[in-house]
């Protein structure tokens, strides 16, 4: 089976409903998702409950991203927002650096670039694979991994 990890931001209620709906779509069409925040955990949040030291738990934490990086097969980055999250930017590099299959999903029109495209070097690494809604990103996958 194959497994997704889902980079994107996850610094609001909204943004990780979002996520959430996604890896829910993709479990049902038959793959496995690592979903950072859920599968991981959100960084304030176990520093807030934690008797550990904050700089041990973002580095546990990173190191649980990285491993589950290295154990998926693809890398599907969230890239909707007006400018794409730093740390999902990070996740597609990784991924891309691992040979990783990378795609993107951006229901959003906003770029930050002058012709509204997005950075080169998000479009690199995903290997020109943009798509902008479910029915798109679902057909690709089931196309390309099943």
């Amino acid at each position: 089976m194959m497994n997704v990890y889902i980079a994107a931001p996850l610094f609001n209620e909204m943004e990780r409903k979002r996520n959430e709906d996604i890896a829910l779509f993709i479990e049902a069409l038959g793959f496995t998702t690592y979903l950072p925040q859920r599968d991981g955990g959100i960084a304030y949040d176990l520093i807030e409950e934690s008797v550990s030291l904050k700089s041990d738990i973002r580095r546990n934490l990173f190191n649980l991203d990285y491993e589950a990086l290295k154990a998926s097969d693809i890398i599907l980055f969230l890239i909707d927002g007006r400018t794409p999250d730093e740390g999902a930017c990070i996740e597609l590099g990784m991924g891309y650096a691992l040979g990783k299959k990378c795609m993107g999903y951006k229901t959003d029109s906003r770029a930050m670039d002058a012709n509204g495209d997005n950075n080169i070097m998000i479009d690199g690494c995903v290997d020109w694979f943009m798509y902008d809604n479910k029915i798109s990103l679902g057909n690709a996958l089931k196309r390309m991994f099943k």
